[in-house]
């Protein structure tokens, strides 16, 4: 039996689609992020500093000096912060996308050229709703990455100190680039993958799962492309308090870049290296998340029958 019958075999409640969801993107978010941490502290390290120029001799070097001085562990500093951000992240935003899927009538099994801006809107939506209720997460994830032991030593003291320092309003610095990038970003990754899918299955009887990864990587690579900008001024913004850096709204961010670095040097900075690991990552994320969401909807169906 191919993928596509399989899938049409499995019935399930809503409730029991939205577990299914919700269990494969933890999965898949997890393994994803923790597959290339050392590459995003790299590119955290870079895209935070207004003087250092990127260069790919100059990240591994950044790696290299990090293990040295801190030891194999040091490339992983921040991971448990990103744990606690992407698995409800993914979660959120994978279960959101088959929501809004069916919310918006985006037919998952055929193509249809009328639904292509629907496809596009649910994973900008899916992108916008998990970035909502996560945000405060990744802004610590960025905290923790670029800096030491000394400064946070853990999740609660990051939370404990915004608070302390900044307020509410800590935890949302950064937040309005983050958004505007996101629906570029997530409305093109789930946008492409759905499409390479359904091109590569009505090709395919039964895929090897390794397509799943390609085509993720391909996706990831066009999302990353349009919104690449914007997660650079995010991540000067979340970082402003430790950095010192004056990055105090979202359009002022932009003018202080590009007046002091430029486009290349300054929107772009550390692109190739995301092209590097993003691609890796979103095509983990994608093949995971199709592999252990079907493995577990026969799972519920299974117990759902036999109930």
């Amino acid at each position: 039996m191919g993928r596509r019958e399989l899938e049409k075999d499995i019935q399930l409640t809503n409730f029991e689609r939205i577990l299914a969801s919700l269990s494969a993107g933890a999965v898949a978010g997890g393994l994803a992020k923790t597959t290339v941490a050392p590459f995003d502290r790299t590119k955290i390290h870079f895209q935070i500093s207004s003087t250092k120029q990127y260069s790919t001799r100059k990240a591994i070097r950044f790696l290299v000096d990090c293990y040295r001085k801190e030891g194999l562990r040091s490339l992983w500093r921040g991971n448990s912060a990103t744990m606690a951000r992407i698995i409800p992240y993914a979660a959120i935003q994978f279960t959101a996308h088959e929501q809004w899927k069916r919310l918006l009538g985006v037919d998952a099994v055929t193509a249809h050229s009328s639904s292509s801006k629907k496809r596009f809107l649910a994973g900008s939506l899916a992108g916008v709703t998990s970035q909502a209720l996560t945000y405060p997460l990744d802004l610590a994830r960025a905290r923790m990455a670029v800096t030491g032991k000394e400064c946070y030593n853990s999740l609660i003291e990051v939370f404990s100190k915004t608070w302390h320092d900044e307020g509410m309003r800590g935890f949302y610095k950064g937040f309005v680039p983050t958004v505007l990038g996101v629906i570029p970003y997530a409305g093109t990754s789930f946008y492409t993958y759905g499409m390479l899918k359904l091109w590569y299955t009505d090709k395919f009887a039964n895929p090897h799962p390794l397509l799943n990864m390609v085509c993720g990587a391909c996706a990831g690579m066009l999302g990353q492309c349009t919104s690449y900008p914007l997660d650079i001024v995010r991540r000067r913004m979340q970082t402003a308090t430790i950095t010192g850096g004056e990055y105090n709204s979202t359009i002022q961010s932009i003018r202080k870049i590009y007046r002091e670095e430029g486009i290349k040097r300054g929107f772009f900075k550390g692109l190739s290296m995301n092209w590097i690991k993003g691609p890796i990552a979103v095509g983990i994320s994608f093949a995971s998340f199709d592999y252990v969401h079907l493995l577990t909807k026969s799972a519920l169906s299974k117990t759902h029958h036999l109930s």
